[in-house]
């Protein structure tokens, strides 16, 4: 399992989110690779050359690489910043959700066809958190992160089951709202990534068994 946090500030709801999530996967017997961007340092910038095909990588950039290849499922936890992810969760999609890594083309296809997915995951679920109601939120700017991760990013990559949550207005929320989110975010690894069976595959839970508020 693949956690991956892009908040800059240590004791924030998104790194309570995160520990959360990160805690509840382990209870339930999952090997976790936990990834805190900003703490780590990771470089946004993708730089000349990098973004082709058989670009010579850092090896940084090599080992999320491969950690996102061999996930079996992935988690990922970031602001509502101006309808986008902060910039160093940008940057780590801009390198590390690349070609012949995350997504391929077809024989003959020089990039401008659909690409057919990699990833070996087929289940995502993305915590966000923000200070716009919802109800603001998809009448002024039709929720522009929802098309991101289930769209542009997941679907594109082959994760066909993406789960979204938003919580807010965490600027107005009491010690006891924010204790509530984290429970349920508890309650949502659970279900969506259940402890397996001795011997059981490595497929989770199909969609729909999780029931609402994932």
């Amino acid at each position: 399992m693949l956690v991956i946090l892009g908040h800059p500030t240590p004791g924030s709801l998104n790194h309570s989110i995160a520990a959360a999530a990160v805690a509840a996967l382990e209870d339930e017997g999952h090997e976790v690779t936990f990834h805190d961007l900003c703490a780590e340092g990771f470089d946004p910038v993708l730089p000349d050359g990098e973004a082709g095909r058989g670009a010579e990588l850092p090896p940084g950039v090599r080992a999320h690489c491969a950690d996102l290849v061999a996930a079996e499922g992935i988690v990922v936890v970031h602001p509502n910043w101006w309808g986008m992810p902060p910039a160093v969760l940008k940057g780590w999609i801009d390198r590390v959700v690349r070609v012949d890594v995350a997504y391929r083309f077809a024989e003959g296809d020089g990039g401008e066809g659909v690409p057919v997915g990699l990833l070996r995951a087929r289940r995502a679920v993305v915590f966000n958190t923000a200070n716009t109601p919802a109800e603001r939120e998809m009448a002024v700017f039709g929720d522009p992160l929802d098309t991101l991760w289930k769209n542009c990013v997941f679907g594109l990559c082959g994760v066909e089951d993406v789960h979204r949550r938003t919580f807010g207005v965490v600027c107005l929320a009491s010690p006891s709202q924010r204790e509530r989110w984290l429970e349920e975010v508890d309650g949502t690894m659970r279900r969506l990534f259940p402890r397996r069976a001795p011997g059981a595959g490595t497929t989770p839970a199909p969609p729909g068994a999780d029931g609402p508020g994932a």
